[in-house]
């Protein structure tokens, strides 16, 4: 049982005070700040010296992303361009072909006019060359 030991309360009180003390004694046992202790302007220069190359290296990012950005840009709209060039040249190419195959039907339609016009014009030949009832009994 607990209360054998001989470890009571006001024991227990005790030690938690003498505990305290101690990391109290041990955190201020340590030197104040000195802004004038070699240490501490080292340190301080170490640091400040790491923040500079950070903000260096951060300016150099900016920088190459903003130089990626704009050939990403100039590329884009040297294939905008490109795809722009080749609809025109493909329109182009469907409206030859369209006025080929306009062309094709005229001359096909002309074609056919002119062996209408052939078959009336046989027709009535025939039509004058033919004889009369009397003509052919005779």
């Amino acid at each position: 049982m607990s209360f054998m030991n001989g470890n009571s309360f006001a024991d227990r009180q005790a030690a938690a005070a003498k505990a305290r003390k101690a990391l109290a004694d041990k955190f201020l046992s340590n030197a104040k700040y000195d802004p004038a202790d070699p240490a501490v302007v080292e340190r301080e220069a170490r640091r400040k010296a790491v923040l500079e190359n950070r903000a260096l290296r951060e300016a150099e990012r900016i920088k190459r992303r903003a130089e990626e950005a704009a050939a990403a840009a100039a590329r884009k709209a040297a294939a905008e361009a490109a795809r722009q060039e080749q609809q025109r040249l493909e329109a182009l190419a469907r409206d030859a072909e369209a006025e080929r195959l306009r062309a094709e039907q005229e001359r096909l339609e002309f074609e056919k006019k002119l062996e209408r016009d052939a078959r009336y014009a046989a027709r009535k030949e025939r039509k004058k060359k033919k004889k009369s009832v009397a003509e052919r009994w005779g």
